[in-house]
């Protein structure tokens, strides 16, 4: 059981109640002892206050033990901020309010034990590439996995616990219950579970998956109101709203990094990229369209000598932030975003400026920008 969803298990584990009984599961975000409240947000950014009696009990219990009968006995002054709470009582739906007969916590600092311990399952025991075919009667995946030298992966899933991310969000939390047939090749996949010798063949016990595209466009206009850029999609020449919210990674390529990506990209061209628009097309010599190293899973770096997995995602991080205030009609952009049913509405994972450069540098098919070379689509294994 992952620590995602064990709160939620826990919560159907206490004895049947009246159906007034319910269960709020968050952040311990403030305690007052002097009131017997505190507050729990909740994961959909709902406030809770849970109101405590001298009747109320709290347990403490270990991310990853789903058995009540496991848990101990703690006192109210045991619970902290940054704790995660499960509050069973009455709650009133019109307050928000839960006048709590039980209380489970999961400590901050167990979290974060558990969070380490996880990062590093994920680093040793999982594997990460793009699908490239199904076989849905086994319920076997094959994977070609990213970096230098790919490889041919073919994944055991019967047994596995399936969660696909959200549409808009790539944290790992986010990440909803699924199953084998939403799969689709393309689909960027996480799996973690025990290799053969080879590594060839995985036994899954977790599988992570998500349809993702990375897009070139040009601002036309900004509501930073409603947190929203009205770009013209380069890649299809039509008008593309990106939605930004907190969870969005906004930077700014200051023009020293634009101007090398642009070189890693088209490494022939010894003296960089030329100085033209991203409209227009690059001359001969450049890279072809369709070269090498593209698709949703080819990796967050752009192609060509150099590029490491999760490089890119590193370099951006240490870029300079982008303020929606900056921009400017024109302005050259890339965003990551999940692939969804509307083409013409994305949520951004990642909004990046200061790319006329690369974009320059970038092949075209019919001249159209092609960015198979260039992904932001999923980082790291778990957050929580």
């Amino acid at each position: 059981m992952k620590v995602w969803t064990l709160l939620v298990a826990l919560s159907v584990a206490f004895p049947q109640a009246p159906p007034a009984l319910k269960s709020v599961i968050g952040e311990v975000t403030s305690i007052d002892a002097a009131g017997k409240q505190i507050k729990l947000k909740g994961d959909d950014g709902a406030i809770f206050t849970v109101t405590l009696s001298d009747s109320t009990s709290f347990l403490r219990i270990p991310p990853g033990e789903k058995d009540l009968k496991k848990a101990t006995k703690i006192a109210f002054s045991d619970v902290a901020v940054g704790d995660r709470a499960l509050a069973r009582g009455a709650l009133e739906d019109a307050t928000k309010t839960v006048p709590a007969r039980t209380i489970v916590i999961m400590t901050k600092a167990d979290l974060a034990q558990k969070h380490q311990h996880d990062q590093a399952e994920w680093q040793t025991r999982g594997v990460v590439g793009t699908v490239t075919a199904l076989n849905a009667a086994g319920k076997e995946v094959t994977i070609t996995t990213r970096g230098r030298e790919p490889k041919t992966i073919v994944i055991d899933a019967s047994a596995a616990d399936f969660r696909r991310y959200a549409p808009d969000s790539i944290k790992f939390a986010d990440a909803k219950p699924s199953t084998f047939t939403e799969l689709e090749t393309g689909d960027t996949l996480r799996a973690l579970g025990e290799k053969n010798d080879d590594g060839t063949h995985l036994k899954a016990e977790e599988v992570l998956s998500g349809s993702f595209e990375t897009l070139a466009g040009t601002v036309d206009s900004v509501d930073q109101a409603a947190n929203t850029v009205q770009l013209t999609n380069l890649q299809t020449k039509k008008p593309l709203v990106v939605h930004i919210n907190q969870g969005t990674l906004l930077r700014r390529l200051d023009p020293a990094m634009a101007a090398m990506l642009a070189r890693r990209l088209r490494p022939q061209a010894a003296g960089g990229p030329p100085a033209v628009s991203p409209g227009v097309s690059p001359g001969a010599g450049e890279r072809p369209a369709g070269a090498p190293g593209g698709g949703p899973g080819a990796g967050r770096g752009p192609g060509g000598p150099g590029a490491g997995n999760g490089d890119l995602q590193q370099i951006l991080e240490r870029m300079p932030q982008l303020s929606l205030a900056e921009l400017k009609k024109g302005d050259a952009v890339i965003v990551s975003s999940s692939k969804g049913p509307d083409p013409s509405s994305v949520t951004a994972f990642a909004f990046v400026a200061g790319v006329e450069p690369f974009l320059a540098a970038a092949p075209r098919t019919a001249g159209q920008v092609n960015l198979g070379s260039w992904n932001l689509d999923v980082g790291g294994g778990p957050e929580e």
